[in-house]
């Protein structure tokens, strides 16, 4: 079972994406969790505090997939293109929300949002080699990511737009990740 802790972070993340950011007061995200508000205060001091622990579970959780990433057995190329399709795991309700907190004006939210990304553009240059084959990888995957978040946040059913728009097949997809990795220059 969840902490108390993990639950309040859960709520809060939840209520960002679904209702966004002014939606996700004190008082909504302690009835959310079950816990009262002075149980979430003793977790979360403020609003701030909140978007800090957003900000820190996105860290952590960037910081486990970079790890898969260079492990990964595909390749860091295909693994990036492959994980960008949303799921609706952990990851992407941090990502999700973060990036809503970032348009609300959060600083915190835009910076850790800036450090996932230049720490998965570096995994690929550091796999690849190359930065223009890096950031076409990382483009492409963040194409996938961006029309899932586009039709999510037009209403959409996220499992319909999970990363997944129509006409993309990603076996065809990951083999031109395939061309675009070998046709990158030698040193």
């Amino acid at each position: 079972m969840a902490s108390a802790r993990d639950r309040i972070l859960d709520s809060f993340v939840g209520i960002v994406c679904e209702d966004g950011e002014r939606v996700a007061t004190l008082d909504a995200v302690a009835a959310r969790a079950g816990v009262s508000k002075g149980g979430l205060l003793y977790h979360f001091g403020s609003k701030a505090a909140l978007v800090t622990g957003l900000c820190e579970r996105l860290s952590d959780l960037a910081g486990i997939d970079v790890e898969r990433m260079r492990e990964a057995e595909e390749g860091p190329a295909r693994y990036f293109v492959r994980g960008s399709q949303y799921i609706g795991s952990e990851l992407d309700l941090a990502l999700l929300a973060s990036a809503r907190l970032q348009q609300a004006g959060y600083e915190e939210a835009k910076r850790t949002l800036d450090e996932t990304e230049d720490a998965w553009l570096e995994t690929l240059v550091d796999a690849l080699g190359d930065v223009p084959t890096a950031q076409a990888i990382k483009l492409m995957g963040d194409g996938l990511y961006h029309a899932a978040a586009l039709g999510i946040a037009a209403g959409g059913d996220p499992d319909a737009a999970a990363g997944r728009p129509e006409g993309v097949d990603m076996v065809a997809l990951l083999e031109v990740v395939d061309r675009v990795v070998d046709a990158r220059p030698t040193a």
